[in-house]
């Protein structure tokens, strides 16, 4: 059975709305080895309509050992509005998320990766189909933005993994309790 593993940058004040505004100062040749090393585990990334429209807008144009690894994945598209998915090996999925998202776990392969915290992400912690979280904690204070947690939601995790990069970027690994 596949795992589904989310990566999401984080901010010391919990923001991960916009980080190619506050993270990307911290992406260095060390960070962009640990990421396409998680890449490289997965034989396909989940994403939804918004993360797809930023992705598909910038990574064709990309040249590199991890811009390849990106524009080859096979991608899943979360979307019940997106129409065409024209990036190289994108498919779009309609309908119960946490459903379609089980099927795609119960076949054979490698990981699942989806990175950031949006409603897709939120859609699978809530349905308990999140097997990682890894957290980029970046050693800066936002002060505005998207934030990680919402209100009135108690998830307890275990922490499995940590690095610290050079940068002063943390990544840590967490499973939910009891898994």
């Amino acid at each position: 059975m596949r795992r589904i593993v989310e990566s999401t940058f984080v901010s010391l004040d919990g923001v991960i709305g916009d980080p190619q505004l506050w993270a990307m100062r911290y992406f260095d040749k060390e960070a962009q080895e640990h990421a396409l090393g998680l890449l490289s585990g997965c034989d396909a990334r989940l994403m939804g309509r918004r993360t797809y429209e930023i992705f598909s807008a910038v990574w064709p144009a990309q040249a590199g050992t991890y811009a390849d690894r990106m524009n080859s994945i096979r991608k899943y598209v979360f979307s019940s509005t997106l129409k065409n998915a024209d990036w190289n090996n994108s498919t779009i999925i309609s309908g119960d998320v946490a459903v379609a998202a089980a099927k795609l776990k119960e076949q054979d392969g490698r990981d699942l990766i989806i990175y950031g915290h949006g409603p897709l992400g939120q859609a699978l912690l809530d349905h308990q189909l999140l097997d990682e979280l890894r957290l980029w904690i970046h050693p800066v204070i936002v002060g505005r933005g998207k934030l990680l947690h919402r209100e009135d939601q108690e998830v307890s995790l275990k922490l499995v993994a940590t690095r610290t990069l050079g940068t002063g970027v943390v990544v840590l690994s967490y499973q939910r309790a009891g898994a």
